[in-house]
């Protein structure tokens, strides 16, 4: 079992948070899921590979953990650290004088622009922001999807379809806001 965490946990974990988009949720629904996994094993059947089933039960936890929570947190651009590593924060002002970093403009832009990429997926409904990450963003294939999501192939591609056309049309805002 410890394996098959080490194998999933940041995928799972990266999957999670950008359907959820806050990190204390996404940890703690990482947690959950391999919880679930280990409750459950005996009823893993085979039907569908390891990988598909331990999706479908983070997705869904995920998604029932969305239709529950009222308000999504949306961090702040001006925050006082930055992220340096996965597991490393460092204060701002240290970041910027350090001369080994990148360019702090095109890091700033870069920051946003992605702020503003999810802030954009989040406007999605909780289906949409599920099909498109599992597609998009983790690469799984329709039929994959389908059983993730539990629902048929037809809906898979009409759900992403729609999710692309909306996510198109409130990056356009976004942009002409900016």
């Amino acid at each position: 079992m410890e394996r098959l965490i080490l194998k999933y946990q940041h995928r799972i974990y990266n999957t999670i948070l950008k359907i959820c988009a806050n990190t204390h949720d996404a940890a703690e629904l990482t947690q959950d899921t391999f919880v679930k996994v280990i409750e459950n094993i005996a009823r893993f059947q085979g039907r569908s590979s390891f990988y598909t089933w331990i999706f479908r039960i983070a997705v869904n936890l995920t998604l029932n953990h969305c239709r529950r929570k009222t308000k999504l947190q949306i961090k702040s651009l001006e925050a006082k650290t930055v992220e340096v590593s996965d597991s490393r924060r460092k204060l701002l002002k240290d970041y910027l004088s350090d001369d080994n970093v990148p360019d702090p403009e095109e890091v700033a832009q870069n920051k946003e622009l992605g702020q503003i990429a999810l802030e954009a997926l989040n406007r999605l409904t909780e289906e949409q922001r599920a099909v498109l990450v599992l597609r998009d963003i983790e690469g799984m294939n329709y039929a994959r999807i389908a059983v993730v999501l539990n629902v048929q192939l037809g809906t898979v591609r009409s759900r992403l379809s729609r999710a692309r056309s909306s996510l198109k049309q409130i990056m356009e805002a976004f942009l002409d806001e900016g």
